[in-house]
């Protein structure tokens, strides 16, 4: 199973940074962050889901990046609406269509995609 990593600009609903990995740890998501936001950083809000990855040490690495961290509630994707968009457009437009084979592959189409939707 591979995990994908996006940071989506709401305003212009862009994306921003992408990454995939099979084993993605709160180490891995905070060099994704570090890559995501420049300091200091234009973005005002992070909105996060409730993953056990999102932990005290992504939210303090967001904070000196003068980002608030903001969680949605439990079971509650409506919340986020705009990534939950985008994500199974991801899904449909790429995957159905396509077997992904490594982390790589994945990487490749997601450029592909987004090249194509901006």
């Amino acid at each position: 199973m591979l995990y994908c990593f996006f940071v989506i600009d709401h305003h212009r609903r862009k994306i921003l940074h992408f990454n995939v990995t099979a084993h993605p740890t709160a180490e891995w998501v905070c060099r994704q962050l570090r890559k995501a936001f420049p300091i200091p950083s234009p973005y005002q809000y992070a909105i996060l889901d409730h993953d056990a990855k999102f932990s005290a040490e992504i939210s303090s690495l967001l904070r000196s990046s003068g980002i608030k961290p903001v969680q949605t509630a439990i079971r509650s994707p409506w919340q986020n609406g705009i990534a939950e968009r985008w994500v199974g457009s991801f899904r449909r437009e790429c995957f159905d269509h396509v077997i992904a084979i490594d982390e790589a592959h994945v990487r490749r189409i997601a450029r592909e995609y987004m090249a194509v939707i901006s």
